[in-house]
């Protein structure tokens, strides 16, 4: 009988219990239900089991293709494998390019950082200094409030309702849902939670709110280390913050002494249509958050960006071990020399956002009570929650792989990558019109959210 380490130097499989003589089919799931843990999310409702994926479309073991408005929950914004990452990456790793390396200096990040000073940086008049992370945008958030209450000396921070922010301990607190956050057995102190914009109507300027309670010593909120917000809430249901309000936050930032950290994880690298979010607000946060589409390619990297007069780290205060994943440094660099050195790209997102918008909004004219929200290529349709779950799964059964957010599942949330060509925008905004549409004639009762 060949032994473990007999098979490993010769190449043989190694006998694992009696699974040793199967092997699966290729359409087979029962290692993921025999074997994976009961957290997974997104294959509950779209259990296709993949195999490739090239720009906008995915396919199966079973050769059936689906669009994907998924997109590696924005991840992906420039698709699956785009061709020039791929080759720029296969060729590094051909040469033997270093693939991990800490902080070393390697040619792959100094060309990597010389790109996004010149190409992103510069452009926008900032100044900041690139502190890279471990690999998930967490990592990026835990190091972001980690600084800001160093750099302040205090330890409370200003996060908003519907927020979300990563699930490790830090930015757990800073995260809106409860079901997320477990409470009340895992402690999540050092937040104060105040509403986002339009969180009470219209008619109410949330920032008023925030602005009495920090100027007043005795509305019970600490002063603040940080404001910590995102732009356009993507998990919390695709809700807006507007221009005037965040002009207003930032400056009340200035005005109390705490740092402004923007988490631009899902709205950043072009998403809303612009590299930053932030860009239309005319703001310049203290921090600003990167990580999913930083990369390019899907690759596991994430940055803080410091303005210099807050990097006041000392050497080795706040670490990664793979904060410094060479392979993502390489598609990144490609992706910013292809997408980014002038304003073509920006442009490209701005038409296929009003293509998307216009057919969504067609959409919801259809359904009693139900509405868009977003920006650029973050967009969602509002509908019941008692039956967006239903749709999404409907769409995933003709073809269209497309998610639910919000605080009841209640938004279908679009986040086709920003290189989808028209017609695969219109095919799958067809899928999603049909699936409505069917609801709509099996339930005409449907009464959507409020918008």
């Amino acid at each position: 009988m060949t032994t473990a380490k007999n098979a490993l130097s010769t190449g043989i499989p190694v006998a694992v219990g009696n699974q040793a003589d199967s092997q699966p089919s290729a359409s087979d799931r029962s290692v993921f239900q025999r074997r994976e843990s009961a957290v997974r999310s997104y294959c509950r409702s779209f259990d296709a089991v993949l195999v490739s994926g090239q720009g906008s479309v995915l396919r199966d073991t079973e050769g059936r293709e689906y669009l994907d408005f998924l997109a590696g929950a924005g991840s992906l914004n420039y698709g699956h494998n785009d061709p020039d990452m791929k080759a720029a990456l296969m060729s590094y790793i051909g040469a033997d390019g270093i693939a991990h390396s800490l902080d070393l200096f390697t040619t792959a990040k100094r060309d990597f950082l010389t790109e996004f000073e010149r190409v992103v940086l510069a452009p926008r008049g900032m100044d900041h200094v690139v502190q890279f992370c471990g690999p998930t945008g967490a990592n990026a958030v835990e190091a972001a409030l980690k600084l800001a209450r160093k750099v302040t000396g205090r330890t409370n921070v200003i996060a908003f309702t519907r927020a979300y922010h990563g699930l490790s301990l830090g930015a757990l607190a800073a995260t809106a849902s409860s079901g997320m956050r477990i409470g009340p057995m895992i402690p999540s102190g050092g937040v104060t939670r105040l509403p986002y914009d339009g969180y009470l109507g219209a008619g109410v300027d949330t920032a008023d709110l925030l602005a009495a309670m920090l100027s007043d010593t005795s509305s019970g909120v600490d002063a603040p280390a940080a404001i910590l917000l995102e732009t356009v809430q993507g998990e919390g249901g695709v809700n807006v913050a507007s221009e005037q309000w965040l002009r207003r936050v930032a400056a009340l930032a200035r005005e109390h002494g705490a740092l402004l950290i923007v988490d631009d994880i899902q709205a950043g690298c072009g998403r809303t249509g612009t590299f930053f979010s932030t860009e239309p607000a005319g703001i310049t946060p203290d921090l600003v958050v990167l990580s999913k589409s930083l990369s390019g390619f899907g690759l596991p990297m994430s940055v803080v960006l410091v303005r210099p007069e807050f990097d006041v780290w000392s050497s080795g205060q706040h670490t990664g071990t793979f904060r410094g994943n060479a392979h993502a440094f390489v598609t990144a660099t490609v992706a910013l020399r292809k997408f980014w050195v002038d304003g073509a790209f920006a442009a490209d997102i701005a038409r296929r956002a009003a293509l998307v918008n216009r057919r969504l909004t067609e959409i919801a004219a259809t359904v009693p009570g139900a509405g868009v929200r977003g920006r650029g290529m973050m967009q969602g349709l509002v509908l019941d929650p008692l039956w967006s779950g239903l749709i999404s799964r409907a769409c995933g059964r003709s073809g269209l792989l497309i998610e639910c957010a919000g605080p009841r599942d209640e938004v279908l949330k679009v986040l086709a990558p920003l290189t989808t060509p028209d017609e695969l925008l219109d095919r799958g905004l067809k899928i999603l019109a049909d699936a409505v549409a069917a609801h709509a004639a099996e339930h005409p009762r449907l009464v959507g959210a409020p918008a």
